[in-house]
């Protein structure tokens, strides 16, 4: 079965958990960007709970820009602001050293595509999970055929599934607020490690 997914930005646990157990994955170019999505915007686990990470984006071309075409805007210093709300989310978590410097890299890049980095980090990440799976794009708009699944827009807003589908695992501040499913994958990742391929297979 082929998923259709679209970009995402340090995605949820599903989005990774979809893609390692797919045949084969497509990752939408062509649409028209949507707002208020994954596709800009992560979730972690902060000191006060459920916080947004979201990367300022252009559009080139109005509300008609593609997803393809959409930059990243400069005007703030969003890398480091995200760096920052990180690291207090996660600077207590087990493995949060182990992978620090991996995406501290990143984030001292300049893209200026949003696709670009969000298909960089998707690389790091399946890499570190073991996950291996080739990354391919779309070259037009798909329509849905037979033996496709669209989970194009399965990822607008934050969408909590049931602990059924996701165990809960010790989280930082799970203490203070309880366990929260379906964080970015950074959130698995700084508090399982290695464990993380386990969880998600």
């Amino acid at each position: 079965m082929t998923v259709l997914l679209s970009t995402a930005y340090l995605p949820p646990i599903s989005y990774i958990s979809g893609f390692l157990h797919a045949e084969k994955v497509l990752i939408e170019r062509f649409e028209t960007y949507p707002k208020q999505t994954c596709r800009n915007r992560c979730y972690i686990y902060g000191p006060n709970g459920l916080q947004t990470l979201s990367i300022p984006v252009k559009k080139v071309n109005g509300n008609r820009t593609l997803t393809k075409d959409i930059r990243i805007a400069t005007s703030t210093p969003w890398q480091r602001l995200h760096l920052r709300s990180i690291e207090t989310a996660y600077n207590n978590s087990p493995f949060f050293l182990y992978y620090k410097d991996v995406f501290e890299k990143v984030f001292e890049k300049q893209f200026d595509f949003l696709l670009d980095l969000n298909t960089h980090l998707l690389e790091i990440l399946l890499s570190i999970l073991r996950i291996e799976k080739k990354i391919e794009f779309t070259d037009h708009f798909l329509m849905i055929s037979d033996g496709m699944e669209n989970h194009r827009e399965s990822f607008k807003k934050m969408n909590i599934p049931s602990n059924d589908a996701f165990p809960p695992y010790t989280q930082v501040f799970s203490p203070q607020h309880g366990f929260i499913a379906d964080l970015s994958i950074i959130d698995l990742l700084f508090n399982l490690g290695p464990e993380s391929c386990d969880f998600l297979d």
